[in-house]
Parts: C-alpha cells; structure tokens; sequence
C-alpha cells in the first residue's frame, strides 16, 4: 500500500496528521503538487514536483496509483478516478469515498459548477474544522489498522 496525497490544497494540518501516520506506520507516504513541498527527513515520506497546469497533479497521481492504494483528495474527479482503479480515497474532512457514494458527490458537484456558471452565488466549503480533522485522523487510523492486519 502506498498513500497518495494530492498536496496543492491539502491543509497543513492535515499533511502533518499523514506524516506521523508515515512515521509510525512505516507506510510509504508521497505528497504530489505543483509547488515546492516541505517533508518531514523520513524514508517513508517523499514528494513529487509536477509541472504547474489544471490536474496535472492528479493525472501523476492516477499514472502512479495501483489497486490497493490510498489517495488524499479533496477533488472528486480524482476520487472516482482511483477507486474505479481500486484504490480508496480519503477527503481531508474524512470523508471516506467508495464505489457507492463517489457518483452521487460528482453529480453534486457538477450540478453546483452549473449554477456557479449561471451566475448563481453558491457557498464554498467552510473552514476545515476541529471535527473535521478528528474525522480525518479516525479513518485515516481504521484504514492504515485494516492494512497492517492483513498478511501480504
């Protein structure tokens, strides 16, 4: 298992919750962006400069992930997009996409972009929240605890 973290606009929070889950775990942990990335000197966490330019972070991360996988993604493109390949993905507000839910949160999305098109004002998400990190880090520990027991 490798975890994918689409890093541009992961919150720092959150990428520090991944680094410890690295370091404890010894999960191999990659951080994919458009910018310069700060990583922690560990061997099990790295980062991966892409070229600047619309998704094209998330198309290095679908080159790159295999079945098995765990992407961190607030982008529900890129979510579908390594689940039908097999992997899971994570939101950094914890939520936990899947098979079942990911087309229903793309139609949402897609339906909200229409309207923002139209000229409808529409609220963006709100600041990630206490809550929201607890969520993160609760299933990010339940999914890493399913991995480590399971024999390779």
């Amino acid at each position: 298992m490798h975890i994918w973290v689409d890093a541009d606009a992961c919150p720092a929070v959150i990428k520090e919750i991944l680094f410890r889950a690295a370091q404890r775990t010894g999960i191999s942990t990659t951080l994919v962006a458009n910018q310069p990335l700060r990583v922690p000197p560990d061997p099990h966490i790295t980062s991966i400069r892409v070229e600047a330019g619309p998704d094209v972070a998330d198309h290095e991360i679908v080159r790159r992930c295999d079945a098995g996988d765990l992407v961190i993604t607030a982008d529900l493109p890129l979510a579908a997009e390594v689940i039908a390949l097999g992997a899971q993905a994570l939101s950094p507000r914890g939520e936990l996409f899947s098979t079942e839910n990911i087309r229903a949160r793309v139609n949402m999305r897609d339906f909200m972009e229409t309207l923002r098109a139209s000229g409808i004002q529409t609220e963006g998400p709100a600041p990630l929240s206490q809550s929201d990190r607890r969520e993160f880090a609760q299933h990010l520990d339940k999914l890493l605890a399913r991995i480590q027991r399971t024999p390779s």
